[in-house]
Protein backbone atom coordinates (compact mmCIF):
# COMPACT_ATOMS: atom_id res chain seq x y z
CA UNK A 1 0.00 0.00 0.00
CA UNK A 2 0.97 3.69 -0.65
CA UNK A 3 0.65 6.53 2.20
CA UNK A 4 2.49 9.18 3.14
CA UNK A 5 5.00 9.82 6.16
CA UNK A 6 3.56 11.85 8.89
CA UNK A 7 5.74 11.94 11.62
CA UNK A 8 8.99 10.87 12.73
CA UNK A 9 9.92 9.99 15.99
CA UNK A 10 13.95 7.97 16.37
CA UNK A 11 13.62 5.53 13.96
CA UNK A 12 9.75 5.17 14.25
CA UNK A 13 8.15 6.06 10.99
CA UNK A 14 4.04 7.01 10.90
CA UNK A 15 2.62 6.34 7.92
CA UNK A 16 -0.92 7.65 7.21
CA UNK A 17 -3.10 5.60 4.10
CA UNK A 18 -6.68 7.03 3.60
CA UNK A 19 -7.65 7.57 7.42
CA UNK A 20 -5.58 5.10 8.89
CA UNK A 21 -2.46 5.39 10.76
CA UNK A 22 0.37 2.73 11.02
CA UNK A 23 3.93 2.94 12.76
CA UNK A 24 6.41 1.25 10.65
CA UNK A 25 10.16 0.41 11.03
CA UNK A 26 12.34 1.52 7.95
CA UNK A 27 14.13 -1.53 5.82
CA UNK A 28 17.82 -1.93 6.26
CA UNK A 29 18.75 -1.40 3.06
CA UNK A 30 17.68 2.26 3.06
CA UNK A 31 20.58 2.67 6.13
CA UNK A 32 23.15 0.86 3.79
CA UNK A 33 22.32 2.81 0.45
CA UNK A 34 22.63 5.72 2.71
CA UNK A 35 19.03 6.82 2.28
CA UNK A 36 16.90 8.43 5.01
CA UNK A 37 12.94 8.54 4.99
CA UNK A 38 11.72 12.33 5.14
CA UNK A 39 8.30 13.35 6.62
CA UNK A 40 6.27 13.70 3.70
CA UNK A 41 7.66 11.33 1.82
CA UNK A 42 5.12 9.04 -0.39
CA UNK A 43 6.26 5.50 0.34
CA UNK A 44 5.32 1.86 -0.01
CA UNK A 45 4.65 -0.23 2.76
CA UNK A 46 4.34 -3.44 3.91
CA UNK A 47 1.03 -3.71 6.42
CA UNK A 48 1.52 -6.78 7.48
CA UNK A 49 4.82 -6.67 8.55
CA UNK A 50 4.92 -2.85 9.86
CA UNK A 51 7.80 -1.92 6.99
CA UNK A 52 8.91 0.67 4.49
CA UNK A 53 9.42 -0.72 1.40
CA UNK A 54 10.37 1.99 -0.84
CA UNK A 55 10.56 5.63 -0.67
CA UNK A 56 8.53 7.59 -4.07
CA UNK A 57 10.49 10.18 -5.90
CA UNK A 58 10.44 13.44 -4.23
CA UNK A 59 9.66 16.51 -5.99
CA UNK A 60 11.64 18.62 -3.84
CA UNK A 61 13.56 18.35 -0.39
CA UNK A 62 14.39 20.89 2.36
CA UNK A 63 17.89 19.14 4.45
CA UNK A 64 16.91 21.81 7.60
CA UNK A 65 14.36 21.26 8.43
CA UNK A 66 14.14 17.65 7.09
CA UNK A 67 10.94 17.21 5.50
CA UNK A 68 10.02 16.52 1.70
CA UNK A 69 7.29 17.51 -1.24
CA UNK A 70 6.05 20.61 -0.04
CA UNK A 71 4.17 23.02 -2.02
CA UNK A 72 5.27 25.63 0.03
CA UNK A 73 7.11 27.43 3.22
CA UNK A 74 5.71 29.67 5.71
CA UNK A 75 8.33 31.62 7.16
CA UNK A 76 7.54 32.73 10.87
CA UNK A 77 9.45 35.73 11.46
CA UNK A 78 9.48 37.50 14.90
CA UNK A 79 9.32 41.16 14.44
CA UNK A 80 10.59 41.62 18.69
CA UNK A 81 11.21 39.03 21.16
CA UNK A 82 13.46 37.68 19.71
CA UNK A 83 14.18 40.68 17.42
CA UNK A 84 13.94 40.76 13.90
CA UNK A 85 16.23 38.79 12.20
CA UNK A 86 16.53 40.50 8.20
CA UNK A 87 19.95 38.15 7.68
CA UNK A 88 18.02 34.45 8.57
CA UNK A 89 15.19 35.70 6.56
CA UNK A 90 16.83 36.67 3.58
CA UNK A 91 19.11 33.44 3.84
CA UNK A 92 15.73 31.12 4.16
CA UNK A 93 14.04 33.12 1.15
CA UNK A 94 17.28 31.55 -0.54
CA UNK A 95 16.92 28.49 0.22
CA UNK A 96 14.04 27.66 0.04
CA UNK A 97 13.59 29.16 -3.74
CA UNK A 98 16.77 27.15 -4.35
CA UNK A 99 14.92 23.83 -3.30
CA UNK A 100 11.94 24.95 -5.39
CA UNK A 101 9.26 25.71 -3.18
CA UNK A 102 7.12 28.51 -2.63
CA UNK A 103 8.39 31.08 -0.09
CA UNK A 104 6.16 32.74 2.17
CA UNK A 105 6.11 35.20 4.84
CA UNK A 106 4.08 35.51 8.21
CA UNK A 107 5.16 38.32 11.00
CA UNK A 108 4.60 37.86 14.07
CA UNK A 109 4.03 39.89 17.80
CA UNK A 110 3.42 43.31 15.55
CA UNK A 111 1.44 43.99 19.16
CA UNK A 112 4.45 44.76 20.92
CA UNK A 113 6.13 47.13 18.65
CA UNK A 114 5.53 51.08 19.06
CA UNK A 115 4.45 53.16 16.08
CA UNK A 116 7.71 53.92 14.64
CA UNK A 117 8.55 49.84 14.51
CA UNK A 118 4.99 48.75 12.94
CA UNK A 119 5.94 51.71 9.99
CA UNK A 120 9.11 49.81 9.60
CA UNK A 121 7.31 46.37 9.60
CA UNK A 122 4.61 47.87 6.96
CA UNK A 123 7.47 48.88 4.59
CA UNK A 124 9.22 45.73 4.97
CA UNK A 125 5.78 43.29 4.15
CA UNK A 126 5.03 45.92 1.09
CA UNK A 127 8.75 45.66 -0.11
CA UNK A 128 8.63 41.41 -0.12
CA UNK A 129 4.85 41.76 -1.75
CA UNK A 130 6.31 44.14 -4.47
CA UNK A 131 8.97 40.91 -5.29
CA UNK A 132 6.17 38.72 -5.44
CA UNK A 133 6.57 37.26 -2.08
CA UNK A 134 3.25 36.69 -0.46
CA UNK A 135 3.04 37.99 3.14
CA UNK A 136 0.86 38.14 5.95
CA UNK A 137 0.93 38.88 9.56
CA UNK A 138 -0.30 36.49 11.75
CA UNK A 139 -3.48 37.98 13.28
CA UNK A 140 -4.46 37.15 9.53
CA UNK A 141 -6.15 34.31 10.35
CA UNK A 142 -8.79 33.87 8.00
CA UNK A 143 -6.50 34.86 4.95
CA UNK A 144 -3.59 32.22 6.00
CA UNK A 145 -6.36 29.68 5.82
CA UNK A 146 -7.28 30.39 2.25
CA UNK A 147 -4.53 30.93 1.27
CA UNK A 148 -3.05 27.69 2.92
CA UNK A 149 -6.51 25.48 1.67
CA UNK A 150 -5.38 22.09 0.35
CA UNK A 151 -1.03 22.75 0.74
CA UNK A 152 1.40 20.68 2.39
CA UNK A 153 3.06 23.53 4.24
CA UNK A 154 6.25 23.57 6.40
CA UNK A 155 6.58 26.18 8.96
CA UNK A 156 10.19 27.21 9.41
CA UNK A 157 11.89 30.73 11.11
CA UNK A 158 13.58 31.32 14.32
CA UNK A 159 13.45 29.53 17.30
CA UNK A 160 11.04 31.34 19.43
CA UNK A 161 8.75 33.73 16.63
CA UNK A 162 5.46 31.94 17.57
CA UNK A 163 5.54 28.47 14.67
CA UNK A 164 3.00 26.42 17.18
CA UNK A 165 1.34 29.28 18.21
CA UNK A 166 0.18 29.95 14.69
CA UNK A 167 -0.56 26.34 14.26
CA UNK A 168 -2.71 26.44 17.42
CA UNK A 169 -4.27 29.84 16.35
CA UNK A 170 -5.10 28.47 12.59
CA UNK A 171 -6.91 24.67 14.29
CA UNK A 172 -6.84 25.22 18.04
CA UNK A 173 -7.87 22.20 18.51
CA UNK A 174 -4.46 20.87 17.98
CA UNK A 175 -3.33 22.56 21.44
CA UNK A 176 0.35 22.21 20.37
CA UNK A 177 2.94 22.63 23.20
CA UNK A 178 4.32 26.19 23.30
CA UNK A 179 6.97 28.26 25.83
CA UNK A 180 8.04 31.62 26.58
CA UNK A 181 10.84 33.59 25.34
CA UNK A 182 14.53 33.29 27.39
CA UNK A 183 15.03 36.52 28.84
CA UNK A 184 18.38 35.86 29.32
CA UNK A 185 19.42 34.16 26.18
CA UNK A 186 16.96 36.61 24.22
CA UNK A 187 15.63 33.62 22.20
CA UNK A 188 12.77 31.27 22.11
CA UNK A 189 12.93 28.19 23.93
CA UNK A 190 12.42 24.85 21.67
CA UNK A 191 8.97 23.00 22.53
CA UNK A 192 8.89 21.50 19.07
CA UNK A 193 11.38 18.11 19.15
CA UNK A 194 10.36 16.68 15.89
CA UNK A 195 9.14 17.02 12.41
CA UNK A 196 5.35 16.24 12.33
CA UNK A 197 2.39 16.95 9.59
CA UNK A 198 -0.84 17.98 11.46
CA UNK A 199 -4.11 18.00 9.38
CA UNK A 200 -5.05 21.90 8.96
CA UNK A 201 -7.11 23.95 6.49
CA UNK A 202 -7.43 20.61 4.57
CA UNK A 203 -4.20 20.35 4.16
CA UNK A 204 -1.09 19.57 6.08
CA UNK A 205 1.03 21.79 8.51
CA UNK A 206 4.78 21.04 9.38
CA UNK A 207 5.86 21.97 12.67
CA UNK A 208 9.66 21.95 12.72
CA UNK A 209 12.52 22.51 15.34
CA UNK A 210 13.02 25.67 15.81
CA UNK A 211 16.86 26.81 14.49
CA UNK A 212 18.88 30.04 14.02
CA UNK A 213 21.89 28.78 11.89
CA UNK A 214 21.30 27.74 8.25
CA UNK A 215 24.12 27.75 5.39
CA UNK A 216 24.02 27.97 2.22
CA UNK A 217 26.07 24.63 1.29
CA UNK A 218 25.24 22.73 -2.22
CA UNK A 219 24.17 26.60 -3.94
CA UNK A 220 26.60 28.10 -6.59
CA UNK A 221 27.37 32.10 -6.28
CA UNK A 222 25.23 32.07 -10.06
CA UNK A 223 22.43 30.03 -8.16
CA UNK A 224 22.55 32.41 -5.22
CA UNK A 225 21.74 35.54 -7.42
CA UNK A 226 19.04 33.86 -8.75
CA UNK A 227 17.38 33.34 -5.29
CA UNK A 228 17.32 36.88 -5.28
CA UNK A 229 14.45 37.51 -7.44
CA UNK A 230 14.34 41.44 -8.02
CA UNK A 231 17.66 41.56 -9.14
CA UNK A 232 16.44 40.37 -12.56
CA UNK A 233 14.67 43.03 -13.05
CA UNK A 234 17.55 45.06 -13.50
CA UNK A 235 20.60 44.94 -16.72
CA UNK A 236 23.70 44.98 -16.02
CA UNK A 237 27.14 45.47 -18.77
CA UNK A 238 27.88 41.82 -18.28
CA UNK A 239 25.69 39.08 -18.27
CA UNK A 240 27.86 36.99 -15.56
CA UNK A 241 27.62 39.80 -13.48
CA UNK A 242 27.08 38.86 -9.53
CA UNK A 243 26.61 42.30 -8.65
CA UNK A 244 29.42 42.78 -6.58
CA UNK A 245 32.24 44.32 -8.12
CA UNK A 246 31.50 45.50 -11.73
CA UNK A 247 31.42 49.15 -12.32
CA UNK A 248 28.44 49.33 -14.65
CA UNK A 249 25.66 47.36 -12.59
CA UNK A 250 22.37 47.79 -12.52
CA UNK A 251 21.47 46.33 -9.70
CA UNK A 252 24.36 48.44 -7.39
CA UNK A 253 22.24 51.40 -9.07
CA UNK A 254 19.07 50.09 -8.09
CA UNK A 255 19.93 49.98 -5.01
CA UNK A 256 21.68 53.71 -4.87
CA UNK A 257 18.09 54.70 -6.61
CA UNK A 258 16.25 52.58 -3.60
CA UNK A 259 14.61 50.34 -5.55
CA UNK A 260 16.10 47.47 -4.30
CA UNK A 261 16.01 46.85 -0.66
CA UNK A 262 19.49 48.18 0.93
CA UNK A 263 18.98 45.00 3.71
CA UNK A 264 18.38 42.87 1.05
CA UNK A 265 21.30 43.91 -0.95
CA UNK A 266 23.78 43.69 2.10
CA UNK A 267 22.85 40.09 3.00
CA UNK A 268 23.36 38.56 -0.63
CA UNK A 269 27.16 40.52 -0.56
CA UNK A 270 27.61 38.37 2.86
CA UNK A 271 26.07 35.24 1.20
CA UNK A 272 28.53 35.73 -1.44
CA UNK A 273 31.48 36.72 0.78
CA UNK A 274 30.28 33.02 2.86
CA UNK A 275 30.74 31.29 -0.17
CA UNK A 276 34.04 32.16 -1.77
CA UNK A 277 35.54 30.59 1.67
Amino acid sequence: MIGQIVRIISNLYTVKVDDMLYGCKARGRFRKDHISPMVGDYVKIDIDNNYILDILPRKNELKRPIIANVDMALIVTSTKKPDLDLKLLDKLISVITFNKIEPVICFTKIDLLNDKEQEVIENLKAYYEMIGIKTFYNSETIEIKKFLKNKIVVLTGQTGAGKSSLINRLDENLNIKTDEISEALGRGKHTTRHVELYKVCDGYIADTPGFSALDLNGISKEELKNTFVEFKEYDCKFANCLHDKENICGVKEAVKNKKILQSRYNNYLLFLKGLEK
